[in-house]
């Protein structure tokens, strides 16, 4: 395994990204990583797990790290995805083709680059169901529970435990600095047109995020005409603690999506 550590693709904002290959395979394609971490916590060390196993396939992994609260809140994050982009058109990956994975926050990330780029995107348990769920749970006390060892826990034993409205309340919330006036314009559903990318979209049936979100996007796909496969997985395992149940499935997607005809080895 080839692993580039520390890479900068945003100077002004000092913000850098891991890349993965396996050197021994051909190039399938660039695959980005979107760690999670519901835009307060994580890291792109977070997601070193499932980018060796892509990269193990073949792929060259991108795992960015992006800005997070409370320094920075809604949109920048997806501004820091919008500045990785223009670096990968600079760099030496710039003739590949590109797919997108993420898990929580960074599935709803994935799923925006879907929508502004046109990309192939897999979100397990991506953060969806922004305005319409806040609207009809005005009457959840929003709540940060215990959030002090995140960091040092890995993603897949996260949220692991069901239902949590009043946590999922309150990382929404954060998100947008207890504003209000955004939460339409953040909500990907509203913003899906026939450009958008296709789509492996996961979740699990009684997890902490609330399935609304992949099912309004799954009616958003279909009225567009854009391809997408859904995977309503059994039991409360939220993101990355359900990825080696959709592992293969989401592989199989990428090969679909993200196509090679010829890449010379870099």
């Amino acid at each position: 395994m080839q692993v580039k550590r520390d890479v900068t693709y945003d100077e002004n904002r000092h913000l850098t990204l891991d890349a993965y290959h396996d050197g021994t395979k051909p190039f399938l394609g660039l695959i980005i990583d979107i760690h999670g971490g519901g835009w307060f916590r994580g890291d792109k060390a977070k997601d070193e797990d499932w980018a060796t196993r892509l990269a193990d396939l073949g792929y060259m992994v991108l795992v960015p790290n992006y800005r997070m609260t409370p320094d920075v809140y809604y949109p920048e994050p997806l501004s820091d995805m919008a500045s990785l982009m223009e670096w990968i058109s600079r760099s030496e990956y710039n003739q590949m083709p590109i797919g997108v994975v993420g898990s929580s926050a960074g599935g709803n990330m994935a799923v925006e680059m879907a929508i502004r780029y046109g990309i192939p995107a897999v979100s397990l348990s991506g953060i969806l169901d922004i305005d319409d769920w806040l609207a009809n749970h005005k009457d959840v006390v929003a709540s940060e529970g215990d959030t002090s060892g995140f960091n040092q826990q890995a993603s897949a034993t996260i949220n692991q435990d069901g239902a949590n409205d009043a946590f999922y309340k309150w990382f929404v919330m954060n998100y947008f600095d207890q504003r209000t006036d955004e939460l339409t314009a953040a909500t990907p559903v509203h913003r899906v047109t026939s450009q958008t990318g296709p789509m492996y979209l996961a979740n699990s049936l009684n997890e902490f995020v609330p399935t609304s979100g992949i099912l309004a996007m799954a009616h958003a796909l279909t009225d567009a005409n854009v391809p997408f496969e859904l995977n309503m997985v059994p039991g409360t395992r939220h993101a990355k603690g359900y990825l080696d149940d959709v592992f293969n499935e989401t592989v199989d997607f990428l090969k679909r999506h993200v196509l090679v005809e010829h890449v010379d080895m870099l």
